[in-house]
C-alpha cells in the first residue's frame, strides 16, 4: 500500500527546503545579499544559508527532473526580485505552494512516489478559506 501524503506534507518535506535553498542562493549570488541578512530575512542560521549556498542542504532530485523545473526556477528568481523591493517572505512562500499546487508539482510528485490518484486538488490553502 502506498502512503498518502497531503499536499502540505509534500510541500513542507519535498519542495519548501529547495525553494528556500535556491531563494538564498539566489539573493547571495545575484543580489550581493550577506549569508547574515539573508539568515535573518528567513529566521535559520547563517550556517543553514550557508549550507544551502554551497548546495549542501535543499537539492531535491523531484524538481530537477521535473517537467516543471525551469517555471520553478523562473519563480524563485522572481520571489528573489520581490524579496529585494521589500515583498514578504511568508506571502512569497504561499504564492509558491499555490503554483506547486497549481502547475501539476505536487501531482508529478505524488505520482513519482508511487500514487496514480491526484493529490494537488484535495485541498484548498487555509489562507483562501
Amino acid at each position: 500500500m502506498v502512503s498518502r501524503k497531503m499536499p502540505c506534507e509534500l510541500v513542507v518535506f519535498e519542495l519548501l527546503p529547495t525553494a528556500r535553498g535556491a531563494i538564498a542562493k539566489e539573493l547571495v549570488e545575484t543580489y550581493g545579499y550577506t549569508q547574515s541578512a539573508v539568515a535573518k530575512m528567513f529566521g535559520i542560521t547563517s550556517a543553514a544559508i550557508s549550507q544551502y549556498v554551497k548546495g549542501l542542504r535543499g537539492g531535491n532530485p523531484y524538481i530537477d527532473n521535473s517537467q516543471y523545473r525551469e517555471d520553478f526556477y523562473e519563480k524563485i528568481r522572481a520571489i528573489a526580485e520581490n524579496l529585494t523591493k521589500g515583498s514578504d517572505l511568508s506571502n512569497e512562500l504561499c504564492d509558491l505552494c499555490s503554483f506547486f499546487k497549481r502547475s501539476g508539482m505536487i501531482d508529478e510528485i505524488y505520482r513519482n512516489q508511487g500514487s496514480k490518484a491526484s493529490l494537488s486538488k484535495c485541498m484548498e490553502c487555509p489562507r483562501h478559506i
